[in-house]
């Protein structure tokens, strides 16, 4: 496999779900959410995802991820990574369909969420920083939630 080869779903699967992530994954009618496991003594949180394997159009369509082996991976990074990545004034319209590519997310942008439809392993290896910076910004937030009082 050259670099240019892309990773497969369970390929991603493997680097989300073993150490140092170790995220829960939660399945939702196919579509994957992965997120920070709780602090010891606290319960999973499963409301605000770090990433996200999406498999089919039934969210949006701006992907066109019906076409056969197509997925994307969604990933929420901090806001100044995101405008680093994307420059606020960068009014350019982009090809939500193109594979390989490192985008703003079609519908969540403005939380900061971007996303990439079949990563390469070159590309991917690109990402592991952005999805450590995503899982550790989860992590912070479920560290920082106070138990809610009876």
């Amino acid at each position: 496999m050259t670099d240019e080869t892309p990773l497969s779903v369970p390929d991603i699967l493997a680097f989300l779900t073993a150490a140092p992530l170790n995220a829960e994954q939660v399945d939702a009618g196919g579509n994957l959410f992965f997120f920070a496991p709780p602090p010891a003594g606290k319960p999973a949180d499963h409301r605000l995802p770090f990433a996200t394997l999406q498999i089919s159009d039934e969210y949006d369509q701006a992907s066109n991820l019906s076409r056969p082996g197509v997925f994307r991976l969604n990933i929420g990074v901090r806001r100044a990574t995101f405008q680093a990545l994307f420059a606020s004034g960068d009014a350019a319209p982009h090809d939500f369909t193109a594979l390989d590519t490192l985008l703003p997310h079609p519908v969540y942008a403005a939380s900061s969420w971007l996303c990439i439809l079949n990563p390469s392993r070159a590309t991917f290896e690109r990402l592991k920083p952005l999805l450590a910076e995503a899982y550790e910004q989860a992590a912070g937030r479920l560290a920082r939630r106070q138990p809610k009082r009876s």
